[in-house]
Order: C-alpha cells, then sequence, then structure tokens
C-alpha cells in the first residue's frame, strides 16, 4: 500500500499563493492515481481534482484556472499549486492514492495525513 505525506500549508492572504507537496512511497503510474481533496470546517469533503493513470490533470469546476496539479518526474512527488487564493480555499487539503480504471480515479485506500491551508480577507 502507498504511502502518502504532504506538507507546504500554511496560512496566506486572498490573492496568495501556496505549493502543497504529496510524498509517494512508491513509483505512482501506470494504475495509479492521485487526488486532491479538502475539507472545511463544517463542510464536506470536496475533490477538487485528480491525477489520472496517465499523469493527465483534471480539475474541479472550483479551482480551474487558478490550482495546478503537477508531478516532477519520478513521479513520487505530486504538487498542487495554488493561485488567487480566497477565503473559501481554507481548509485541510489531503491527497490520496487509487487506481486508474475505466477512466475513473477509485478505491482511494491510501490518504495523506492532512495540511491545513487558511487564507484570510
Amino acid at each position: 500500500q502507498v504511502q502518502l505525506t504532504e506538507s507546504g500549508g500554511g496560512s496566506v492572504q486572498a490573492g496568495g499563493s501556496l505549493i502543497l507537496s504529496c510524498v509517494a512511497s512508491i513509483y505512482t503510474a501506470n494504475r495509479l492515481c492521485v487526488g486532491w481533496f479538502r475539507q472545511a470546517p463544517g463542510k464536506e469533503r470536496e475533490a477538487i481534482g485528480l491525477i489520472d493513470g496517465y499523469g493527465r490533470p483534471h480539475y474541479a469546476n472550483s479551482v480551474k484556472g487558478r490550482f495546478t496539479f503537477s508531478q516532477d518526474k519520478n513521479k513520487r512527488t505530486l504538487f498542487l499549486q495554488m493561485n488567487s487564493l480566497n477565503p473559501e480555499d481554507t481548509g485541510m487539503y489531503y491527497c490520496a492514492a487509487g487506481l486508474w480504471s475505466s477512466g475513473l480515479c477509485q478505491h482511494y485506500d491510501s490518504w495523506g495525513q492532512g495540511t491545513q491551508v487558511t487564507v484570510s480577507s
């Protein structure tokens, strides 16, 4: 089972940027996909996008154009670049590894510990 470790959260003012990292214990490719999620206080967890089994990013409408997913060449470190942050982006951010099958990222069995992002107005 892949283990994920996140880092990079913090506090920024609205309009600012942050980069989150998600380090995987094994090579993430082929059938593995990595999803990014966030959970604001008192709200349900929200999927904000993923990197699919082919390394292609997919974004939720709420972050499209502001957030960018990427991974380094060894495909063990994934990044979430967040720009134009607003207070609605505040929450705990998680990465999770799943299986890429039939065009879907499923069975998120491994989760990072989460990293807090706080955006002040």
